[in-house]
C-alpha cells in the first residue's frame, strides 16, 4: 500500500505516534533503574509487577471502550491523560521536590492509558484499511517503533539522569499537542450506530467475557502447552527493561568500549545498557523480513525448539559476565532468538485455531505475553537472595524448559494429524 494511498487519520497517528514512541523509549528502559536504587530490588520488583497488573486490567476493558465510545474519543481522552500524568511524573522530579513514590504512580498510570489507547489504535486501521494492506500498514507502525528502539535509550542515557524534569515536560507538551491534533484532524471510525450496539453491554461483562475465551486453553491440550511455553521463554526476554537493565547499570562503570592508541572510549553502565538495547531495536529493523523468509522454509518444529535454546544461551552468557563486548554477543544471541519466531508466531495460533474460533484463539494466545509480563519482575526480587549469575541461569533453564514444552507439543500435533 503506497503513502499517497493512505487514510489521512494514518498519516497523522503515525508521526504522532512517531514522536510519542522517541519520548517512551527516552525514559522507559531506565525507570527499572531508577526504583531498583529508590526502593531496593525486592520492593521494585513487586511495584512493577503491581505496576503491570493494573495495565493488564486496562487493557481487558480497552476493546470495550474502543468500540462503546469511538476510536478517536479514547485515543484523545488517553493522550490528554498522558499528558496531565507528565505533568504530575515532572513535578515528582523537579528542582523544587522529588518523590520516587509520585513517580511510581506516573509510571503505573501512564501504563494504563497506554493500555486504553493501543486497542482503539489497532481497531482505527482495521476500520480504514483493507484486509489485504492490514499487514503492510502494522508494518510500517512496527518498524517506526523498532527505530525509536535503537535512537530512544541512546538519547535517553544522557537526559534521563542529568535533565529528567526537562525531558518530562517535553513529555507533558508533545501529548497536549498530540492530543489536540487527534481531537481536530482525526476522523471517527466507527458510527454511532455501533456506539449504541455496543452500549448495551457494560463494562464488567466486556472483562468476563473476555476473561472466558481464556478456557479455550484447558480444552485444547496442544494450544495449553503452546501458552505455556510461551510463558518460561517469555521469563527470557522480558528481562530486557528490567533485569538486563538493572545488571549492566551495576556492572560496568567507566568500561573501556574502544582504544586506538592514545584514543578511548568509555561507557558508563546506564550508555552500555542503552547501546545492547539500541542493539537489539537495530537487528530487528533491519533483518526481520530477511530472518522471517528464511524461518518459513525451516520447520515449525526446529524454529520454535532452537529459539528458546538461543534465549537460554543469550540470557546465560549475559549473566556470566562483566565485558561490555561479551554484553554485545550475548544480545545478539538474544535477538536472533526473537528474529526466528517473530514472523511466525501468529501464523502458527492461525493454524491450530479453527476457523470460527480463530479472533478466541488470538486473544488467548497473548497469555503468553499478560502472564509472562507480569511474573518477569520476580527475577529482581531473586537477586537479593541469589547471585546474578544465578538468576541469569535459571531464566535459561527456563528456556531450556520451553524447548522441552515445544518439543512435547509437536509431538502431540504430530500423533494428532496422523489419527
Amino acid at each position: 500500500m503506497k503513502w499517497k494511498d493512505w487514510d489521512r487519520n494514518l498519516r497523522i497517528r503515525l508521526f504522532g505516534e512517531g514522536t510519542m514512541n522517541f519520548l517512551f523509549w527516552s525514559y522507559f528502559p531506565f525507570m527499572t533503574i531508577f526504583f531498583e536504587r529508590s526502593f531496593g530490588k525486592d520492593k521494585a520488583g513487586l511495584l512493577l509487577m503491581a505496576s503491570q497488573a493494573f495495565s493488564v486490567i486496562a487493557s481487558l476493558v480497552g476493546g470495550y471502550c474502543a468500540d462503546r465510545f469511538g476510536r478517536k474519543r479514547m485515543m484523545v481522552l488517553a493522550t490528554l491523560g498522558q499528558c496531565l500524568t507528565f505533568i504530575l511524573f515532572a513535578y515528582a522530579n523537579s528542582p523544587w521536590y522529588t518523590s520516587p513514590t509520585i513517580t511510581f504512580i506516573s509510571f503505573s498510570l501512564l501504563g494504563v492509558w497506554g493500555a486504553l489507547y493501543w486497542p482503539a489504535s489497532h481497531a482505527m486501521v482495521a476500520d480504514v484499511v483493507s484486509e489485504k494492506h492490514r499487514a503492510s500498514v502494522f508494518a510500517v507502525f512496527y518498524t517506526s517503533i523498532n527505530i525509536a528502539v535503537v535512537v530512544g535509550p541512546i538519547i535517553g542515557s544522557f537526559i534521563f539522569y542529568s535533565y529528567r524534569f526537562e525531558m518530562l515536560i517535553a513529555g507533558a507538551l508533545l501529548t497536549a499537542s498530540l492530543s489536540i491534533i487527534l481531537h481536530n484532524n482525526l476522523e471517527e471510525t466507527v458510527s454511532v450506530k455501533e456506539q449504541i450496539k455496543e452500549s448495551n453491554t457494560v463494562w464488567y461483562k466486556s472483562i468476563w467475557d473476555e476473561l472466558r475465551v481464556y478456557r479455550l486453553i484447558a480444552k485444547d491440550k496442544t494450544f495449553l502447552l503452546f501458552i505455556i511455553a510461551g510463558v518460561f521463554v517469555a521469563q527470557t526476554f522480558m528481562q530486557l527493561d528490567i533485569l538486563i537493565a538493572v545488571y549492566t547499570s551495576e556492572v560496568i562503570n567507566n568500561q573501556t568500549l574502544i582504544r586506538l592508541g592514545d584514543f578511548h572510549l568509555s561507557v558508563s553502565g546506564e550508555t552500555a545498557f542503552a547501546l545492547v538495547l539500541a542493539e537489539n531495536g537495530l537487528l530487528v529493523a533491519l533483518f526481520t523480513v530477511f530472518i522471517t523468509r528464511i524461518m518459513n522454509n525451516v520447520k515449525e518444529r526446529k524454529v520454535f525448539v532452537t529459539s528458546s535454546l538461543m534465549y537460554a544461551a543469550g540470557i546465560t552468557l549475559y549473566g556470566l559476565t562483566e565485558n561490555i563486548w561479551i554484553f554485545i554477543l550475548a544480545m545478539g544471541l538474544f535477538t536472533m532468538a526473537e528474529l526466528m519466531v517473530v514472523g511466525i508466531q501468529e501464523s502458527f495460533v492461525a493454524k491450530l485455531a479453527p476457523e470460527d474460533m480463530r479472533g478466541q484463539y488470538f486473544s488467548a494466545a497473548s497469555l503468553r505475553f499478560t502472564v509472562g509480563k507480569l511474573l518477569a519482575p520476580l527475577s529482581l526480587v531473586l537477586t537479593s537472595y541469589f547471585s546474578y549469575s544465578h538468576v541469569f541461569m535459571l531464566l535459561g533453564f527456563f528456556a531450556i524448559i520451553s524447548a522441552f514444552i515445544y518439543s512435547i507439543m509437536f509431538k502431540k500435533m504430530e500423533v494428532k494429524l496422523s489419527t
